[in-house]
């Protein structure tokens, strides 16, 4: 059982992270420049709305989406913050190296928004995991997860030659099953009747709710921004409409599952969003609004009823603890996108005014991505099992106080008085 000691962050955290930011500068100094062989037209610049917007999809969406735990809410945002910031280097360096040219990583807009890309899979991943990890168990996991990940993209969009231009599968699918492939190996057998401090009060299910609004209103910027100009409105215009066919089907759900027939904010706080992963593989595709329609549809019903029978039994029966439900709004929507990719295919709807997706090609990619996710999250599940890594006793989980320093209580009892300069309560004796 870990003791209070190995959960003290003040070296292991400050050396890993000064060590990788090093790393990471010297390969920069080495391998990154701009992009300088043309000069840049307002094409390239018309992708930085685009790149704004999934920025504060990482940054401000995904953080405050996990706020939801009563009392981890500075993890939540803090540590979200913290991998986007490791993760986008490095994804720029790992994505880069598949595409350089004399040694060089050239980078741009699109680079940067590729980059945010691979930082999602990690913090999807690190859903499955919330409140069960130390932020030094985060890093490394965010070397490893993104390492695989441009493998498995690289894999998937070149070799395969599948299209995947919102990411239901290379994204999603693959940042959940990475993730409970690592929940599994990290499994905490203490923890199978729930904690205390497992469940959500008002003001933080609102503060969550403010991370659903912001990723339900950016997720058009999401499945468009490196789509074909020609074909980003479209992107825009199918992800708009299953969005919003999604959140009336999650709503309907909702109350449907309910015994009293009352809404529940966990499913209207996740499975609302699932419509935006779901279309993402054929957001691009000629598919029609009523098809993106039918497709976000059925993701607000699974994801419902993942959230209302599956998570349980992944916990009970799988030994598959997935603190954020990341199966039922990233898993299973990104299987569905990728089902949906392979009908597309197969009905020959077409991408550009020629060109047809291959149906083995999009199965391929999809059977690929989640092999390739349970392998590496696994793999990444038995790195940060190591006992040194600073990971917090079963009874200190989903408490913001382990890794960070928690304001007082703002009442105090009768006979003391807190300091504001000092965390420390003095005692007064009348």
């Amino acid at each position: 059982m870990p003791s209070a000691f190995a959960t003290n962050m003040r070296f292991k955290l400050s050396i890993l992270a000064i060590f990788l930011e090093v790393l990471i500068i010297v390969l920069f100094g080495i391998f990154v420049r701009y992009e300088n062989s043309q000069p840049v037209t307002k094409d390239k610049l018309f992708l930085y709305p685009f790149f704004q917007d999934v920025h504060v999809m990482i940054f401000v969406g995904f953080g405050f989406l996990m706020t939801f735990l009563k009392k981890y809410g500075f993890s939540s945002v803090g540590i979200n913050m913290l991998i986007a910031a490791l993760g986008l280097q490095w994804g720029t360096l790992m994505q880069g190296f598949w595409h350089t040219e004399a040694q060089t990583i050239n980078i741009d807009i699109k680079s940067m928004i590729n980059a945010d890309f691979s930082t999602a899979t990690v913090l999807i991943s690190f859903g499955a995991v919330l409140g069960k990890t130390s932020p030094v168990q985060m890093l490394i996991m965010t070397i490893l997860e993104i390492t695989i990940f441009s493998c498995n993209e690289h894999l998937v969009v070149n070799v395969l030659g599948a299209t995947d231009t919102g990411a239901s599968m290379t994204i999603h699918a693959f940042g959940a099953y990475f993730g409970l492939a690592a929940a599994r190996v990290l499994y905490r057998p203490g923890l199978k009747e729930g904690h205390k401090n497992e469940e959500s009060a008002y003001h933080s299910d609102m503060f969550a709710m403010i991370g659903t609004l912001f990723l339900w209103l950016f997720w058009p910027s999401f499945n468009s921004a490196i789509a074909q100009p020609d074909l980003q409105q479209r992107a825009i215009i199918n992800t708009y409409f299953s969005m919003a066919a999604c959140t009336l089907t999650a709503f309907a759900l909702s109350s449907l599952v309910e015994h009293r027939g009352k809404l529940d904010m966990v499913h209207i706080q996740n499975a609302t969003l699932a419509g935006g992963v779901a279309v993402g593989s054929c957001a691009d595709m000629n598919i029609y609004p009523f098809g993106a329609m039918l497709i976000g549809s059925i993701a607000g019903l699974i994801s419902v009823i993942g959230f209302k029978f599956l998570t349980p039994f992944f916990s009970s029966k799988l030994k598959i603890h997935d603190t954020c439900g990341v199966h039922n709004l990233h898993g299973l929507p990104g299987l569905l996108g990728g089902l949906a990719s392979i009908v597309a295919a197969v009905a020959h709807i077409k991408l550009g005014e020629t060109e047809t997706p291959s149906a083995a090609m999009q199965a391929a990619a999809l059977g690929c991505t989640i092999g390739i996710a349970l392998v590496g999250g696994a793999f990444a599940g038995l790195v940060l099992y190591l006992p040194f890594l600073g990971q917090a006793p079963d009874e200190n989980c989903y408490d913001d106080s382990v890794y960070w320093e928690v304001p007082t209580e703002e009442t105090q009892p009768a006979g003391q008085f807190s300091d504001p300069g000092d965390h420390r309560t003095v005692n007064i004796n009348v």
